[in-house]
């Protein structure tokens, strides 16, 4: 197998017409790593992975592979492979046929190719079945042909287009399962695409937040939960509460910060006083108790609540803050439930109230 490259784009930009869909992003892939590209519809992320594919031209910025400045360079000679989200077999030819083709391009010998295929078919644990067509396969089983095809070159990286987004739920948890552990056993980087917060949580090894053409945070999922970088990624994860407001006091790392015909908040970082300010809270870290604290809690009314199995979901508005979330496992909320309309004493410690910052 080929060995690995870093990838690094470096002020990387595409404009369409009127629209900027990427804006001069940077950042550095390490090699080996399972990178996924997250954010909502129209952040950028499909064209991101386009450009790194080379199945779109750059309008400005530069896409290298290892030392290797590929911005130029058509996507045979770049180094990576790109799996479609629609797959894009071949109905009409059987599975070694269909994972053969790129070698059957590139002129290589029909035994060879052949060979090849078939080996990477037993990987994919497809061996049986080599013979059928893409039509007698299984949702599951025509991804796995997709990934061997696009694996039979031994590219450095491959490229996934939202992969599992075709799959049934169950479906997906098995698959997202198999993709890392090929990933980890092939050594390559695998940069994929998502939209889905649970994919690249549990996929990833680093996780890019795009939003508007930006990347708004690049880190490990753990960093990212606990330490959201801005309010779009605290509200796009949807582990933190976000409140906003204007400094009124700051000091020993830690600011107090007014709501609008609200309360005050707590919370630690630095800011200068008088300046408007995002703050976020841990949904999962709010208890349902009162607080000698100030700034570390209010009193709100229950607006809706969803019984999860292990957890419970609240939502709570007061002291100028709406929806407010909190997630109570179901013991702690059974202890002592809440209905809607309720009013709730909520409070928190220091260290789950962050200040965030603005890209």
């Amino acid at each position: 197998m080929t060995k690995a490259a870093e990838i690094e784009l470096a002020a990387l930009t595409k404009i369409y017409g009127q629209t900027t869909a990427v804006d001069a992003i940077s950042l550095k892939i390490p090699a080996g790593t399972y990178c996924c590209l997250l954010g909502p519809s129209g952040c950028g992320k499909t064209s991101t992975l386009r450009m790194i594919a080379g199945h779109e031209g750059a309008s400005s910025g530069d896409v290298l592979m290892g030392n290797v400045n590929v911005t130029d360079l058509p996507p045979a000679r770049r180094g990576t492979a790109m799996m479609f989200q629609s797959y894009a077999l071949f109905p009409h030819l059987d599975l070694v046929d269909n994972v053969a083709f790129s070698l059957k391009m590139k002129g290589v010998d029909k035994q060879a190719r052949q060979a090849k295929a078939r080996e990477m078919l037993s990987l994919m644990q497809l061996d049986a079945y080599a013979s059928r067509r893409p039509a007698q396969l299984s949702g599951g089983q025509q991804q796995r042909v997709a990934l061997a095809r696009a694996l039979i070159t031994d590219p450095e990286a491959l490229l996934l287009d939202e992969p599992l987004s075709a799959l049934d739920p169950f479906l997906k948890i098995k698959m997202r399962a198999e993709l890392k552990k090929l990933q980890t056993s092939l050594g390559i980087s695998f940069v994929h695409v998502t939209h889905s917060q649970e994919e690249a949580m549990a996929l990833a090894d680093l996780i890019v937040i795009m939003n508007e053409g930006r990347i708004e945070q690049a880190a490990h999922p753990r960093v990212v939960f606990e330490r959201p970088a801005t309010a779009f990624v605290a509200r796009f994860m949807g582990d933190h509460n976000v409140i906003s407001g204007k400094v009124a006091e700051a000091a020993d790392g830690a600011v107090m910060i007014d709501v609008s015909s609200g309360g005050r908040f707590q919370a630690l970082g630095e800011a200068d006083i008088g300046a408007s300010l995002d703050m976020a809270v841990r949904t999962d870290h709010v208890r349902l108790s009162e607080t000698d604290i100030p700034g570390l809690g209010f009193t709100g009314i229950v607006s809706n609540v969803e019984y999860r199995g292990a957890s419970v979901k609240l939502v709570v508005a007061g002291a100028g803050v709406e929806d407010f979330t909190v997630i109570l496992s179901d013991t702690d909320y059974f202890a002592r439930p809440a209905k809607v309309g309720d009013a709730v004493p909520l409070s928190w410690s220091a260290a789950d109230a962050i200040v965030l910052g603005r890209v």
